[in-house]
C-alpha cells in the first residue's frame, strides 16, 4: 500500500508540475484556439470533393455540372486555412506566452511571427524550362503548413521568453511624455526589446546556417519533428501515448490533458496532411490522425466507458451502480465521463482499471489493421463533434 500511495504522489506531483509549466499552457491554449480553423479547412475539402468536383462529386451529374465552376472558392478557403496553420500557431503560441508573462497585447505573437520568418529560407531554386533559375522573397508552402510545425513553436518560445526579459529591462524602454497617449508610449516602449529581439533570433539563424549548411528548418524536423511523427504513426507509439493517458486517468488525473501538448500538434497535423493530399487528388498518407483517435480509441470518453455504462444498465442487479450509470450515460454521448471514472469508481480500481486501460488499445490496434488492411479509409475530414476529453 505504501508503495501504491508514493507511485500515486509521483506521478501526481509529475502531472501537476507539468500543466503548470507555462510553455506546455501555451501550446495547449493556442492549438484550442486554433481549431475552428482546422474545422473550416475540414469543411471546404469535405465540399469541395463531395458537391463541386466535377469527377466524383454532385457535379459529375450533367444537371449539377454548374457547381465545378465555384471550386475555386472552397479551393482558396482551404489555401488559407490549411496551408499557414504554422503561421497561426506560432502567433497564437506569442500571444499566450506573453500573457502568461504579464504582457497583454497582441504584440508578442505578432513579433514570433516575424522571427519564425526570420529564420526561414525565402530564396528558393526553381527548375524552368531545364534550366535552374533563383527565386527571391518566397515562402514555400512547408514554412507555413504544418511540416515546420516544431520549428515555429521553438521560435515562437525563445523569440516571446527573449523580449519579455529585455521589456522587464528599464534602462531599454524609450519614455514618452504623460502627454502621450498610452498606446502610442506602450508601442515606443516595446521598440528596443523588439529590435535585440529579432536581431538576435535573425542572426542565430544566420550563424546556424553558416556553420551547419543546414538551415533550422531542416535540423528541427529531422532531428525532432521528423523522429515523434515516425513514432506516433506506428501503433506502438500511439498505443503507449494512450496507455500513458489512461493511466493517469486511474489515479486521478485528466490523462488526455497530460498528453495534449505532444498529441494535438501531431495529430492535428497529419490530419491537415491528409486533407491537402485528398484536395490533391494525391494518395493519403496517415493512418493515424485526430479522427483515427477519436473514433477508435476514445469514442464515449476515455477508455470507451459507454459500453461500460451500457454493460451495467443491462446486466447489473447493483442499485447503486446502476444509478450511476444512469447518471453518466447522458454526458458519456458527448465524451464526458468523469462521472464514471470518479464514481464507480474506475479510479484506483483494478477490476475496473484494467479493462479501462486495455479497450483503447484493443479497438485502437483493430482500427488500425482494418485501415491498412483497406477495410476502412483512412481519415481526411476533421469533424467538429462532442468534446474532446
Amino acid at each position: 500500500m505504501a508503495l501504491q500511495d508514493k507511485l500515486i504522489d509521483s506521478l501526481g506531483s509529475f502531472a501537476t508540475k507539468f500543466n503548470s509549466y507555462r510553455y506546455i499552457m501555451a501550446i495547449k491554449s493556442a492549438f484550442i484556439t486554433l481549431m475552428p480553423v482546422i474545422i473550416v479547412g475540414a469543411f471546404s475539402v469535405l465540399i469541395s470533393n463531395m458537391v463541386l468536383d466535377p469527377k466524383n462529386g454532385l457535379a459529375s451529374f450533367q444537371a449539377l455540372s454548374f457547381l465545378a465552376a465555384l471550386k475555386p472558392i472552397t479551393s482558396a478557403i482551404n489555401y488559407a486555412t490549411l496551408n499557414f496553420l504554422n503561421i497561426g500557431a506560432v502567433f497564437l503560441i506569442g500571444i499566450e506566452l506573453g500573457r502568461i508573462n504579464g504582457i497583454k497585447s497582441l504584440f508578442p505573437g505578432l513579433l514570433a511571427v516575424i522571427c519564425f520568418i526570420c529564420v526561414t529560407p525565402t530564396t528558393v531554386e526553381m527548375m524552368v524550362d531545364g534550366q535552374m533559375h533563383e527565386v527571391k522573397d518566397v515562402l514555400l508552402r512547408q514554412f507555413s503548413d504544418t511540416r515546420s510545425l516544431f520549428l515555429g513553436m521553438f521560435i515562437a518560445i525563445l523569440s516571446v521568453e527573449i523580449y519579455c526579459w529585455l521589456e522587464g529591462r528599464k534602462g531599454l524602454k524609450i519614455k514618452m511624455p504623460d502627454t502621450v497617449p498610452p498606446n502610442v508610449s506602450a508601442s515606443f516602449s516595446a521598440l528596443i526589446p523588439a529590435i535585440i529581439t529579432t536581431t538576435v533570433i535573425a542572426t542565430f539563424g544566420f550563424i546556424f546556417h553558416q556553420a551547419t549548411g543546414m538551415y533550422l528548418y531542416d535540423a528541427v524536423y529531422q532531428v525532432v519533428q521528423q523522429p515523434l511523427e515516425r513514432v506516433v504513426q506506428s501503433l506502438p507509439g500511439i498505443l503507449l501515448l494512450m496507455f500513458v493517458a489512461q493511466l493517469f486517468w486511474v489515479i486521478g488525473i485528466h490523462g488526455n490533458q497530460m498528453i495534449k501538448p505532444i498529441r494535438e500538434p501531431l495529430l492535428l497535423g497529419a490530419i491537415t496532411v491528409n486533407m491537402s493530399a485528398f484536395e490533391q487528388g494525391k494518395e493519403v498518407p496517415n493512418i493515424i490522425t485526430m479522427p483515427f483517435w477519436d473514433v477508435y480509441m476514445s469514442i464515449g470518453g476515455s477508455g470507451l466507458t459507454i459500453g461500460l455504462l451500457i454493460a451495467v444498465m443491462i446486466a447489473t442487479k447493483r442499485k447503486e451502480m446502476k444509478e450511476i450509470a444512469k447518471l453518466s450515460i447522458g454526458p458519456g454521448l458527448f465524451n464526458i465521463n468523469e462521472p464514471v471514472i470518479f464514481g464507480m469508481p474506475i479510479m484506483l480500481n483494478p477490476i475496473l482499471a484494467i479493462p479501462f486501460i486495455i479497450t483503447p488499445l484493443v479497438t485502437g490496434s483493430i482500427g488500425y489493421f482494418a485501415t491498412a488492411a483497406g477495410f476502412a479509409g483512412k481519415a481526411v475530414v476533421m469533424v467538429r463533434g462532442p468534446p474532446r476529453r
